[in-house]
């Protein structure tokens, strides 16, 4: 259910519901969450569009600005002109992509993704936007070397409109083992290898803490050391991608206070699907969520 809700994001899913955007604060078990709490100011937040469904894009923008943070990631073009009525950042774009597993591995696919993304590129571009997502694709028997040359040369035919338009182009690295079988970008050396390939400013990897904690772990020392090579976070707990608080078996403070320290300046969007029935309760679990990582 998890991935049919990104994918139907992804394809442009029509969003409705009631939302509640007032709730009673709550202390969080293991993280002493204060309901005072004044964010910092160091950590660029986000929040992902599709695990907060129960939404409308305006609700969801108005919950934003409550919880003291100003972007959204997963907006495409239809929704950008309510993020610019709350003054809200498109942190990471969408919309160009055909789907999570037809990607820039598959030769047959280039045209089609060339012209799609040099149309969104600019989309993005003129309204003000820097970071647009793409994908690998799944293998389907390829091997890992002639995707990643495909990759590359799929690449190259959008990254010099990219630099052109100051747009960054990020993949992301998802797990294979649980929510995306056969993924081919699933691990950080391919993606690392793809960058340099490359060799372009304007290419990231969008570092998934939970995907990655799930196929190849050693998340911290990871980000120490490649850090060049992220554009971009996302989180959510590991296992069932639901709170990143004491249920999980990651320690976020620590994860956030690496990233800091790498000099980081993008954003760390929150990815994780909430667990409350309630609107309240999913609403209160973001706000945790931005405390925990807010270091």
């Amino acid at each position: 259910m998890q991935n049919n809700g990104r994918r139907n994001l992804l394809k442009g899913m029509a969003v409705a519901g009631a939302g509640v955007l007032s709730w009673k604060s709550t202390a969080g078990a293991a993280m002493k969450i204060d309901s005072g709490h004044a964010l910092k100011g160091n950590v660029n937040h986000s929040v992902s569009r599709w695990t907060y469904g129960h939404l409308s894009i305006e609700q969801l923008c108005q919950l934003v600005k409550e919880l003291g943070f100003a972007a959204i990631d997963l907006v495409g073009p239809d929704d950008w002109p309510v993020l610019k009525k709350y003054g809200i950042d498109s942190s990471m774009c969408n919309g160009a992509e055909i789907s999570l597993e037809d990607g820039f591995i598959h030769r047959e696919l280039h045209d089609e993704l060339e012209a799609r993304y040099l149309k969104h590129i600019e989309l993005v571009a003129e309204a003000g936007y820097t970071n647009l997502i793409c994908f690998s694709g799944n293998a389907r028997g390829m091997d890992r070397e002639t995707g990643l040359k495909n990759a590359v040369d799929g690449l190259s035919r959008i990254l010099p409109h990219a630099e052109k338009h100051n747009v960054t182009i990020q993949m992301e690295l998802f797990n294979s083992k649980v929510d995306h079988p056969d993924y081919m970008a699933d691990n950080s050396a391919w993606g690392i290898a793809l960058c340099k390939a490359l060799g372009s400013d304007n290419f990231k990897l969008l570092y998934d803490i939970y995907h990655m904690q799930i196929n190849e772990g050693d998340v911290i020392r990871t980000i120490r050391d490649y850090h060049p090579y992220f554009g971009h976070y996302h989180t959510a707990g590991v296992p069932g991608r639901n709170e990143i608080d004491h249920t999980q078996e990651l320690y976020y403070p620590a994860i956030a206070q690496a990233i800091m320290d790498t000099g980081f300046k993008g954003y760390l969007a929150q990815e994780f699907v909430p667990t409350p029935e309630s609107n309240a309760g999913k609403n209160e679990s973001l706000r945790q969520a931005i405390q925990i990582c807010d270091v």
